[in-house]
């Protein structure tokens, strides 16, 4: 009887650590979602305002690696300074569709939906988008990120 107290003690306490570590898990995923989402929401707006500024000072790193669907590649904020002042003034949503995240490091597949001023003349569109994250001294930073012209089927999820 004492040994089988013993077992059901042991077995207990894994079965406890196993649950928070899952549990852990999952905050560590919802906080970084958390996280993210307000550095998405910064870049809307910064969309919205008309101000690239932000997008590039807060949201991306100063080494920032941007490939487009043409397979041009900028990199650092300087050569994604110019692409930016191209497009910014459209209304942007991002929308998450598959995180990960363990410890310091993360990325996001996201679909980048983008309705650019009436008087452009252009269509509305969307981009499947990768952001590649690391938080450095707590707070989460873009490397950045390769898109396509596409959706990503949220209904089948």
């Amino acid at each position: 009887m004492k040994i089988l107290k013993s077992a059901l003690r042991l077995a207990s306490a894994f079965c406890l650590s196993v649950s928070l570590s899952a549990c852990a898990g999952v905050n560590e995923l919802e906080s970084f979602k958390q996280q993210i989402r307000e550095k998405y929401d910064m870049k809307e707006q910064a969309f919205h305002n008309n101000d690239p500024e932000p997008i590039l000072t807060r949201f991306y790193l100063d080494q920032v690696v941007s490939t487009d669907p043409e397979g041009h590649t900028h990199e650092g904020r300087n050569e994604l300074r110019p692409v930016y002042n191209e497009i910014i003034g459209a209304e942007v949503k991002i929308k998450s569709y598959k995180t990960k995240v363990k410890g310091d490091l993360g990325w996001d597949w996201v679909n980048f939906y983008v309705t650019p001023p009436k008087e452009s003349g252009m269509q509305p569109f969307v981009f499947k988008m990768l952001f590649l994250w690391e938080r450095i001294d707590g707070e989460w930073w873009s490397h950045g990120e390769m898109y396509v012209p596409g959706e990503f089927d949220v209904a089948s999820r």
